[in-house]
């Protein structure tokens, strides 16, 4: 197998997010992928995989290609078995034609090399093997294995797994992840790390889970910009390597532009005097010579001007600033509340499906959240951590038990699944435009003050230039960030988390779990992100499995 990528650009109608991509990967090279959201990770997968053309560059790949994104929209009435069925098909196909040949076969004038090579296709992919791999790899990642469930009823995370575990069931010779960890809990996180280390062929992976990267990459690409404003390759497998090597090319970068800034001041300040010299003031009196000394003054400027415009095409340019979170001084609670009294509570909490069956079931439970309170969710899928936080927020229905929130009570509330995604919090606006509608209709509704009014551009998560787009047009990450900056909008009591990590670029997550510890705003995180939960580790914790 191999992919090899050559000075690979693109650009969408509004803005460029690629640009001079370099990047080969060989059977055994396991690549990760970082970067801003907006930087072009997701669009690089789709390039590499052929379900976008290339504009410039070009992309060769030879061997088989198996790519899983983020979003997956599937055909309604399109079931579990259906996408089985679809996966296995090749592989069967391939079995059937072995048997077929082996059958057909010449001793004496038939071609060995020919059955042989198809012999060790059907090896390389286990053909045989198929159907156990495919129940195995939806078993160990918690996927559904109803075969006759419809995809389009399923949630984005369900939906997710039985994609990923048909693809891993696939052994294609290039595997292609997309935030593959956004919907895996701790046993689905560690079944595909067996399988990512174990895989013959190339994996190129984009993923914010620094465990992850540490785990299996091999090397990292990141695509933020250098100093030659290209993307770079960390060959040192490892997060903690990749980030000493890039804050050494950040040093190295500032310091070059400081220097270059140094000079170019001295260089004009040079010009400056130069052009003084041409002023009348400057002229010495006449019949002393003014025009020789005009015409020396003249050629100083020129020269002046030649040194700044040299200067200029082999400068640097500026190191640009990276979006660093500017998280807002929240409140603890509003004045003449009582300390005591918690801001939200829950007593012996249960939700249920359309048909019945329990989402969530605390029986003799209570669930409260004090003022600057912190509490951690955790537990596998399927045991109602987003269901737990839903029925906090007052968004999921209680069949039995009680919530109390306590009066002029702000929630900032980030559900796993996102508001922008589905044309919530207006998709097809700018986000300056729906920040304002959502500041309208917490208004209305007496759930904002406007002396606490958030300003969205004040938060580091989005660029006045990203604001000024539809929301349609951002990037998943970039709609991720909005989602978090609506909850943040009216400086709210209690944070209400889920799955806060998915689709941030790896700095943001850093800096959101900082201002999580820090915030007096009372917080509850529901999360698989390893790495935040060694992060929050002396935070009080939930865990639904035990319940």
């Amino acid at each position: 197998m191999q992919l090899v990528a050559t000075d690979l650009s693109y650009a969408y109608p509004e803005h460029p997010v690629l640009d001079r991509v370099d990047l080969r990967v060989t059977d055994g090279v396991r690549l990760g992928v970082v970067g801003e959201n907006g930087s072009g990770k997701s669009t690089l997968l789709h390039l590499l995989a052929g379900d976008l053309p290339t504009q410039t560059g070009e992309v060769r790949r030879h061997g088989s290609v198996a790519l899983v994104t983020q979003e997956l929209h599937e055909e309604p009435g399109r079931t579990v078995g259906d996408l089985v069925e679809a996966t296995l098909a090749d592989l069967r196909a391939l079995a059937s034609e072995l048997q077929r040949a082996a059958e057909a076969f010449d001793h004496e004038r038939g071609d060995l090399r020919e059955l042989g090579g198809l012999l060790g296709r059907v090896e390389h992919l286990a053909a045989w093997d198929a159907d156990r791999r495919v129940d195995e790899a939806l078993t160990r990642l918690g996927a559904v294995r109803d075969l006759d469930r419809r995809l389009d009823t399923l949630s984005v995370g369900q939906r997710y797994r039985v994609r990923l575990a048909c693809r891993l069931a696939e052994r294609a010779d290039l595997l292609l992840l997309d935030e593959p960890t956004n919907h895996l809990d701790d046993s689905g996180v560690a079944y595909l790390t067996e399988q990512l280390r174990t895989w013959r062929g190339g994996v190129v992976l984009v993923t914010h889970d620094r465990e992850l990267l540490d785990d299996v990459a091999t090397a990292i690409y990141d695509l933020d910009p250098s100093m030659d404003g290209r993307p770079v390759l960390y060959g040192q497998p490892g997060y903690h390597s990749y980030r000493l090597g890039k804050a050494a090319m950040l040093a190295r970068w500032q310091q070059r532009y400081r220097v270059e800034q140094e000079r170019a001041e001295e260089l004009w300040f040079r010009r400056d005097r130069s052009y003084e010299g041409l002023s009348d003031e400057w002229r010495p009196p006449k019949g002393s010579q003014k025009h020789r000394r005009g015409t020396r003054a003249r050629i100083h400027v020129k020269a002046a001007d030649r040194l700044v415009e040299k200067l200029g095409a082999e400068a640097v340019e500026v190191p640009p600033p990276p979006l660093e979170l500017s998280f807002p001084d929240l409140p603890a609670m509003s004045p003449g509340w009582d300390p005591g009294e918690p801001l939200v509570e829950l007593r012996s909490p249960r939700v249920e499906a359309p048909d019945g069956t329990a989402m969530l079931d605390l029986p003799g439970t209570r669930l409260a959240v004090p003022p600057s309170g912190r509490l951690l969710v955790v537990g596998p899928n399927g045991t109602g951590k987003s269901t737990a936080l839903a029925a906090l927020a007052g968004t999921a229905e209680l069949a039995r038990g009680a919530r109390t929130l306590r009066d002029g009570v702000r929630l900032g509330v980030v559900a796993q699944e996102r508001r922008t995604a589905d044309g919530g919090g207006g998709a097809g606006r700018s986000g300056f435009d729906a920040y304002a509608a959502e500041a309208l209709e917490l208004l209305s509704r007496g759930e904002l003050d406007p002396d606490h009014l958030v300003p969205v551009a004040a938060l580091g998560l989005l660029t006045e230039e990203e604001l000024e787009r539809p929301l349609r047009e951002l990037s998943v990450g970039q709609q991720r960030r909005f989602d978090v900056a609506l909850a943040l909008l009216h400086a709210p009591h209690l944070l209400i988390l889920d799955e806060p990590t998915n689709h941030l670029s790896v700095d943001l997550v850093d800096a959101l779990t900082l201002a999580l510890q820090r915030t007096s705003a009372a917080v509850v995180v529901a999360t698989h992100d390893r790495r935040m939960r060694a992060d929050l580790a002396d935070w009080p914790v939930l865990d639904l499995s035990r319940a």
